[in-house]
């Protein structure tokens, strides 16, 4: 077994739903917030969108993931990540603050010593602690598994970033300039990977994806891992894969090879 040193090894919060339904009173009832003329984050919060409530595009026939080989990560290559920054406007480190969607980690087998290169980003579990844990419903799972923010109703309390096991959510500290008009973006919010949820509406893959396979490594499988003939289900079935702390029985979206 091999061990993600960059991964938090804390156990999962699970938070009954009758608490995350207190949690959500109380967020609105200390904010007192105004949100516009007669609207209070008390009645937002009940309208927002549930765990597998769909959105527009969405379908729970599908279900997006990534299958991602760590054979055919290289050591150093940052493509992945340059595009994820390209793509959603993110700073690349530049701003000490700004967020990071996809790291990339080096992991080592404990009895070898033999290491690995590979990317990690938002899991997009099917059973997502950050949704558990969120009190006015901004985080949430679409139809199709895709694990997004609602930055609108997002108050900022943080508890999706510590819940998430991966270290996969980031916290916008300052304001935003320049930002892409497909990935709204807000100072205090949280924020992830959202699989370039834009571009999979359109029919696309995410920009890591197409990254990884212009340089000609194919480290990186996007599709539906529903659909039994998409070549990520036959990959699956034909390789031995796992998931990262599978232990916590999240069934993520994103599996590994090789690891």
């Amino acid at each position: 077994m091999k061990h993600d040193h960059n991964t938090p090894q804390s156990e999962t919060v699970t938070t009954p739903s009758s608490r995350r339904g207190f949690l959500g009173v109380a967020a609105a009832g200390m904010a007192g917030i105004l949100l516009a003329p007669g609207v209070r984050l008390f009645e937002i919060a009940q309208a927002a969108p549930t765990t597998g409530s769909a959105s527009s595009g969405a379908s729970s026939k599908v279900r997006w993931g990534m299958l991602i080989d760590s054979g055919k990560c290289a050591s150093g290559c940052t493509d992945c990540v340059t595009a994820c920054n390209t793509e959603n406007g993110l700073s690349g480190g530049t701003l000490p603050t700004d967020s990071q969607w996809i790291r990339k980690l080096e992991i080592k087998d404990v009895r070898t010593g033999h290491t690995q290169s590979l990317p990690m980003m938002c899991q997009h579990c099917a059973e997502p602690p950050c949704v558990d844990v969120c009190p006015t419903g901004a985080s949430f799972k679409r139809a199709d598994g895709i694990v997004l923010v609602d930055k609108h109703i997002c108050i900022g309390c943080r508890y999706c970033i510590m819940a998430c096991p991966y270290k996969a959510r980031s916290f916008v500290h300052e304001p935003l300039t320049r930002q892409k008009p497909d990935v709204p973006r807000g100072m205090g919010t949280a924020e992830a990977c959202t699989l370039c949820v834009h571009r999979v509406d359109r029919g696309e893959q995410p920009a890591c994806v197409s990254a990884c396979a212009d340089a000609g490594h194919g480290a990186i499988i996007f599709g539906n891992l529903n659909d039994p003939e998409s070549e990520i289900s036959k990959r699956v079935a034909s390789y031995p894969s796992r998931q990262i702390r599978e232990n916590l029985n999240l069934n993520t979206g994103v599996r590994y090879i090789g690891i």
